[in-house]
């Protein structure tokens, strides 16, 4: 009667224990599918906010919205394993552990990559753009979270990490719609100074890229050895700075020219003594 009592006390507990298993399977199966629907709700949802917010730039809110989910499905595979008597301290520490060792051996990439996202949210500049930043410049063609790709006017292309360029002076030339293009004319002392400054300015308005409001600004900045020094500002839609920038000086010389104004330049003077 003992023997037969034990056998099903034996019994007993290990179909209680069969039966504990298959709890902890259905309820492991829930938790898996109760994270991944919630890791990839997660995810939509940063994706569209990031598609809502035409200022901001959406492969940032990609990449935050993978990380995110990554983070929601570690702590559901920690959770599942929980349910199996896992101790999952020790997994946190040795993961722990490893994200620093990796942190430490990808330390100017985390830097690129800690740049890029400030890139992405700031936002100084933008695919398009004419940019100078890391002491180059060029068309902005692609930015992505560790480096930005620039293609120069001889059609070079320039794969810049986004760390340098965080951390160094950053000029937009395409952030304003009207730029200003600036140049300096010499004039001789001999001539007529304001018949100068009223043939640049008749050169300047000819060029079929330079705006006539804002006017353009021509006054006297400096009285060098050997002329007055003319200051030009002219100002043009950002799409056609360098067609001003390198068509304009051309049509200033020609028309002084053609109005008998002398353009001065270096000359050394040798007196020979018989």
């Amino acid at each position: 009667m003992e023997n037969f009592l034990d056998k099903l006390s034996v019994e007993g507990l290990q179909t209680s224990g069969v039966w504990d298993m298959g709890i902890n399977v259905l309820i492991a199966l829930a938790i898996l599918i109760v994270g991944l629907w919630v890791s990839k709700r997660v995810q939509k949802l940063i994706v569209s906010m990031g598609i809502k917010s035409p200022h901001l730039d959406e492969t940032l809110f990609k990449f935050l919205a993978s990380i995110a989910r990554y983070i929601i499905m570690a702590f559901v595979i920690l959770a599942i394993l929980g349910r199996f008597g896992v101790e999952t301290t020790s997994i946190i520490a040795v993961l722990g552990a490893a994200s620093l060792a990796v942190g430490l051996a990808l330390q100017g990439s985390l830097s690129n990559l800690a740049a890029g996202v400030m890139l992405m949210l700031f936002r100084p500049f933008k695919v398009g753009d004419f940019v100078d930043a890391a002491g180059k410049f060029g068309n902005v063609e692609e930015i992505s979270l560790f480096t930005t790709i620039l293609q120069t006017f001889d059609n070079q292309q320039i794969i810049i990490p986004n760390g340098k360029i965080w951390g160094e002076q950053i000029i937009n030339h395409s952030h304003h719609p009207v730029r200003g293009v600036e140049m300096k004319f010499n004039v001789a002392y001999d001539d007529d100074i304001a018949k100068a400054k009223k043939v640049i300015l008749d050169a300047v308005l000819a060029n079929e890229h330079v705006k006539s409001d804002p006017a353009p600004f021509i006054e006297v900045e400096n009285l060098t050895e050997r002329a007055t020094e003319v200051l030009v500002r002219a100002f043009t839609d950002g799409a056609h700075y360098f067609d001003v920038r390198y068509s304009l000086p051309q049509q200033v010389l020609t028309a002084l020219g053609k109005a008998k104004m002398t353009t001065p330049y270096p000359r050394t003077k040798i007196d020979m003594m018989k």
